[in-house]
């Protein structure tokens, strides 16, 4: 019995010698990771876009919509005037009224269907593209189609001037060149419709034709000049 108590009294005083410096530590087991269910084999996924011909259904009922309205302005401008307002037929009030209230939605819509459609084309012309086009181009031809991209590129005076040292270095012809500068700043696609809404077709007609023939005019006399060789040194 007192050999029994002894031996547990000497266990509990004498330290395990074992455990604290010549025991191994237990190695470190990486999680493994599960694969995950490969797709079925002919299966193509779905882009996460939108489908094409839905956008273009929706600019069909928009523009749909667009000409209703303003096919019906006038009808409008009519009831605005002498039914709801209650004024008398061929007196200056009433033409007045009859006038803002036809002239003002009509500009609004064009505004909004030429904005909207200028700014589809200059999404076309980068640039890079508008370069591209005049570079191959021969002197004559180029003259109109560089005073034509005048028209709907969005540069203005501003970012036109870097435009025209970009293309006079990348042997673009002076003369085609300069027609791009001039008719870039000079005929603004919202004044046009300005004028075809205000004023009708005639004044708007005559304000394209004189900014492009001033264009294309001076780019010819430029190009005759023989300028390049003084603009590249």
């Amino acid at each position: 019995m007192a050999h029994k108590v002894a031996t547990a009294k000497d266990r509990e005083t004498t330290p395990p010698a074992a455990a604290s410096c010549c025991a191994r530590p237990s190695p470190i087991i990486a999680p493994t990771r599960v694969p995950l269910p490969a797709a079925p084999a002919g299966t193509i996924p779905r882009p996460a876009s939108p489908v094409p011909w839905s956008r273009w259904a929706l600019g069909a009922i928009v523009l749909i919509a667009w000409a209703a309205l303003y096919a019906s302005l006038a009808p409008i401008a009519r009831a605005f005037t002498y039914d709801l307002l209650r004024l008398t037929p061929g007196t200056p009030p009433a033409s007045a009224v009859e006038f803002f209230a036809f002239e003002a939605p009509k500009v609004l819509l064009l505004l909004t269907l030429i904005v909207f459609a200028v700014g589809v084309v200059r999404s076309f012309f980068t640039p890079e593209r508008t370069r591209q086009i005049l570079a191959g181009t021969h002197e004559s031809v180029g003259n109109v189609l560089a005073a034509l991209l005048g028209v709907v590129t969005p540069f203005c005076s501003c970012s036109a001037v870097p435009l025209f040292i970009g293309f006079v270095t990348t042997g673009v012809p002076l003369g085609v060149t300069f027609s791009f500068l001039v008719a870039a700043p000079m005929i603004n696609e919202v004044a046009l419709v300005l004028l075809f809404g205000l004023f009708g077709w005639k004044v708007a007609a005559v304000y394209l034709g004189t900014g492009l023939a001033i264009a294309m005019t001076s780019g010819w006399v430029i190009g005759r000049l023989g300028m390049e060789r003084r603009c590249t040194r």
